[in-house]
């Protein structure tokens, strides 16, 4: 994986590394994992069907292995995401959804890369 890659695309490479003792190869397998990780997929099928509770569950899911994986990009959008769930406004928890994929491809692809 390419650290540089890995940083444009949102993600605190050096915050990552420091939480996991410096270990280049724990966090390339961790981002490894992040790519089965299902919660996208739960939250564009909450959203597809405007199931508030699913859609809030998916989003602070996928807000956690972000916050761990010090994604900064998707993990701000899933905790406004999370928030607005919470204040009871599911449509604009929603429209964050097109945000919240474009991010998780961005980190996606950088993985990959």
């Amino acid at each position: 994986m390419d650290n540089e890659k890995l940083k444009a695309a949102g993600i605190d490479v050096d915050d990552a590394l420091a939480r996991l003792m410096g270990s280049q190869a724990l966090l390339e397998r961790l981002l490894g994992k992040f790519t089965a990780d299902q919660n996208m997929a739960r939250l564009e099928d909450a959203a597809a069907s405007g199931d508030a509770a699913s859609g809030f569950e998916a989003a602070h899911a996928l807000k956690g292995v972000c916050g761990n994986l010090s994604m900064t990009r998707l993990f701000e959008l899933t905790s406004r995401q999370c928030d607005l769930f919470r204040s009871g406004d599911a449509v604009s928890a929603f429209a964050l959804v097109g945000d919240v994929r474009a991010a998780y491809d961005a980190a996606l692809a950088a993985i990959a890369d």
